[in-house]
C-alpha cells in the first residue's frame, strides 16, 4: 500500500538553489569562518527576498529533497555496515541542534528529527511535515541547519569536504540528461 507521504508525490522543488545555500554554508565553515559572515547573510537574504513566495516554496521543497537524498545516502552507507541510520544520525543531529539555540529554537528540534526519521524510513520529509500544517517562519533556519548538518555528516564520514555537494550535483546532471 502506498503512503500519501511517498516521495513520488512530493515536489522536488529548487534543489539547485537549496544546494547552493547549503554549499555556501559548508564552504564558510571549512574556510575557517563561523558561519555568521554578515556579507554572506546579506547575500542569502537578498537572494531569498528576490525569490518571491513561489520561489521561496520551491527552495523549501528543494531543501526537503536534499534532506531526503542525504538521508537516503546515509541509510545505504550505514546499512552496508549493518547499522541503522536513525540510530546513528538522529541522536547526533539532535545533540548538535541543541548546541545551536540562537539558530534552532528547542521546539523546532523534534520536527527536524521527525523529518530525518521520515526520510530514513523512505517517506518524503516535506509531505510528512505538511500533514501537521503549514511551515512556520521559525522552522526555516532549522530546516536549513538540518540539511547542512546531514551534508556535513556525509562529508565527515567520506573524509571529503565536497562529497555531499558533488553527489547531489552529479545526480542533478544525470536527471538533466534523462
Amino acid at each position: 500500500m502506498s503512503s500519501p507521504c511517498d516521495p513520488k508525490y512530493a515536489p522536488a522543488g529548487d534543489v539547485g538553489a537549496a544546494l547552493m545555500m547549503i554549499d555556501s554554508r559548508l564552504k564558510v565553515i571549512h574556510d575557517g569562518g563561523t558561519g555568521t559572515d554578515p556579507e554572506q547573510k546579506a547575500l542569502i537574504g537578498q537572494f531569498t527576498a528576490s525569490l518571491g513566495p513561489r520561489g521561496a516554496n520551491d527552495v523549501l521543497d528543494g531543501a526537503c529533497t536534499l534532506i531526503f537524498m542525504f538521508t537516503k545516502w546515509l541509510r545505504m552507507a550505514y546499512e552496508d555496515h549493518d547499522k541503522d541510520v536513525i540510530e546513528y544520525v538522529v541522536p547526533s543531529l539532535v545533540a548538535t541542534m541543541r548546541m545551536m539555540p540562537r539558530s534552532v529554537r528547542p521546539e523546532a528540534i523534534p520536527t527536524m528529527a521527525g523529518m530525518v526519521i521520515a526520510a530514513g524510513t523512505g517517506l518524503s520529509p516535506n509531505l510528512w511535515r505538511k500533514q501537521y500544517g503549514s511551515w512556520t517562519q521559525d522552522e526555516m533556519t532549522p530546516l536549513e541547519a538540518t540539511a547542512f548538518l546531514l551534508a556535513e555528516h556525509i562529508n565527515r564520514i567520506t573524509d571529503d569536504p565536497d562529497f555531499a555537494t558533488r553527489m547531489i550535483t552529479e545526480a542533478l546532471s544525470r536527471a538533466d540528461e534523462d
